[in-house]
């Protein structure tokens, strides 16, 4: 039997020696190391220059930390000093307040006495309001009194009652708008009070008593009542158990109105032409209606005698206009006006409120001259009157203050004779 036959390359390997034919083997190993030992060099190469890198970054970052600590800290540094300067400031500016608020009071007490002082010296010399001064006479300096209408005045009544000073006043409160008229019923003993808000309104207020409307909120518990016309303006007065008013609108028609009844008794139109707002400080009023002891009473102005204030006796009945006069006192800074026993009084005011005076009396009858004429000052107010309504029973002026309801009690003294 024949044994397996063998290759040429066993034949061959076999007769090699083992060192012979481990030779490939080595040789693919050193191949194997020289090629890991190139990637382990490059992968040096590589980590190395990543190394590099990054820390040059963070040599860059703390060079970059190094200068903002530096930074902030000068900031803190400055921003404390200056908080320590801001200390010091506001320190001496709340002492510079609190002088400069004892200086104020001080002030303020020096001012009020001085008014007070000006207020006697004014009323003992008896100043000259009403006294307008020739221009072509200024060189000569002389003034000369203006004397219109000498027709005589029919007087109703024997009063001789004029304003001595202004004795006492009453805030009441504070309801509606900055502009309105408040007062009672001037020629009755009625205790109602009436309410006029705004300058342009067709709700009126009843309310029972000064009391009740004192303690009511706003107009919470007065009577409406809604009048057939709008009326423009605060020149309103309530007389007789009647509402006089002058309608809105451009002719000014003057209403009559029955408080009882509800009802519309009579209307006129005002017979002046070219109208103009009779009050410089109120526009809104053209024609302001009064009532005291002599009956109704109209004040109003004309282009015609543009800067001065004219005067109209009213029938309270017909509503026909009895007698006009032309008086010396302007328009110009005045803001409201009234009359006491055919006397009107004007006060005046400035257009940054200051405080009211009473600094021209005109009287239909003769009976105050300009030496007469006393200069009144109400008292610290918070604007300028809208409305200032007479009561000759309870010698009170019903003033309307920039939405205050305002009480003045009057002193009284006779007139003189002339």
């Amino acid at each position: 039997m024949k044994g397996p036959r063998l290759s040429y390359w066993s034949r061959t390997t076999d007769s090699l020696p083992l060192t012979a034919q481990l030779l490939p083997f080595f040789a693919m190993r050193a191949l194997l190391l020289l090629f890991l030992s190139s990637l382990l060099c490059l992968a040096s190469a590589q980590n190395q220059a990543l190394m590099d890198y990054l820390e040059r970054r963070l040599l860059a970052i703390e060079d970059r930390i190094s200068t903002w600590h530096d930074q902030t800290g000068r900031y803190a540094s400055e921003l404390r000093e200056f908080k320590q300067q801001m200390v010091g400031l506001l320190e001496n500016m709340d002492k510079d307040k609190d002088a400069l608020r004892t200086e104020l009071s001080g002030v303020g007490t020096r001012v009020e006495r001085v008014e007070r002082e000006m207020d006697y010296l004014e009323t003992q010399n008896g100043a000259q309001p009403c006294v307008d001064v020739d221009e072509k006479l200024v060189e000569q300096e002389v003034t000369v009194v203006k004397e219109k209408n000498k027709a005589k005045y029919a007087k109703l009544t024997d009063c001789r009652d004029m304003i001595s000073s202004i004795k006492a006043m009453k805030i009441l409160k504070r309801v509606g708008g900055a502009k309105g008229m408040w007062t009672k019923d001037t020629g009755s003993s009625s205790s109602k009070v009436y309410i006029f808000n705004g300058t342009s309104d067709s709700t009126l207020y009843e309310f029972r008593s000064i009391r009740d409307f004192s303690a009511s909120l706003g107009m919470s518990r007065g009577k409406p009542i809604e009048l057939p016309h709008p009326w423009g303006g605060s020149g309103h007065t309530v007389y007789n158990g009647y509402a006089y008013y002058v309608r809105e609108g451009k002719e000014f028609q003057v209403i009559k109105y029955d408080l009882q009844n509800g009802t519309v008794v009579d209307s006129a139109v005002f017979p002046a032409q070219d109208q103009l707002p009779v009050y410089s400080l109120n526009p809104e009023t053209h024609i302001d209606l009064a009532a005291d002891e002599e009956g109704l009473w109209a004040i109003y102005a004309t282009r015609e005698n543009e800067r001065n204030i004219c005067l109209a006796k009213m029938d309270p009945d017909t509503l026909d206009i009895e007698q006009t006069w032309d008086t010396p006192c302007p328009r110009e800074n005045a803001e409201a006006a009234f009359v006491i026993c055919g006397t009107v009084y004007v006060v005046y005011n400035t257009k940054l409120p200051s405080r009211s005076r009473v600094q021209c009396v005109f009287d239909v009858s003769d009976m105050v001259t300009t030496d007469d004429a006393p200069l009144v000052y109400f008292p610290k107010r918070y604007g300028a009157h809208s409305s200032l309504k007479y009561n000759p029973l309870e010698q009170l002026i019903y003033a309307w203050d920039d939405g205050y309801q305002i009480l003045y009690k009057l002193a009284m003294k006779k007139k003189l004779e002339v």
